[in-house]
């Protein structure tokens, strides 16, 4: 089993940046695929981000270029980051991170699979001002 905790969140203008932290513990060697969706409210659910445990990331083209993930293994301890830049107002959402167990690594996955992956966080919220 796997837990999925992240932080980070929080008010900023537009333009500013943000960095989430979603700390993975449990039984962590099964996961091949990370990644991050976010939920605005009256929207559904959307995928940006996702990567494997070697780091090689996909995103969505509504932050590419603008947001990058990354994974962090250091001793025994897993954590994925999300720094976002050049933040928007419709960056305004609630971000979850998520974990796969099922996929192998070395398949095609793409941002909105993350929304199929087994394992979320509980999110956090990130609201950005005009």
């Amino acid at each position: 089993h796997v837990q999925l905790m992240e932080s980070g969140g929080g008010s900023v203008q537009a333009g500013g940046s943000l960095r989430l932290s979603c700390a993975v513990s449990g039984h962590t060697p099964s996961i091949h695929f990370m990644g991050w969706f976010r939920q605005a409210p009256g929207k559904e659910r959307e995928g940006i981000a996702v990567i494997d445990r070697l780091g090689s990331a996909t995103y969505t083209d509504a932050v590419k270029g603008r947001f990058t993930t990354t994974i962090s293994q250091d001793n025994a301890k897993n954590t994925l980051y999300l720094q976002m830049n050049s933040l928007k107002p419709e960056d305004t959402a609630r971000y979850y991170c998520a974990a796969d167990d099922i996929r192998r690594l070395g398949a095609y996955v793409t941002p909105t699979e993350v929304l199929q992956f087994g394992y979320w966080g509980q999110g956090t919220q990130v609201t950005v001002s005009s």
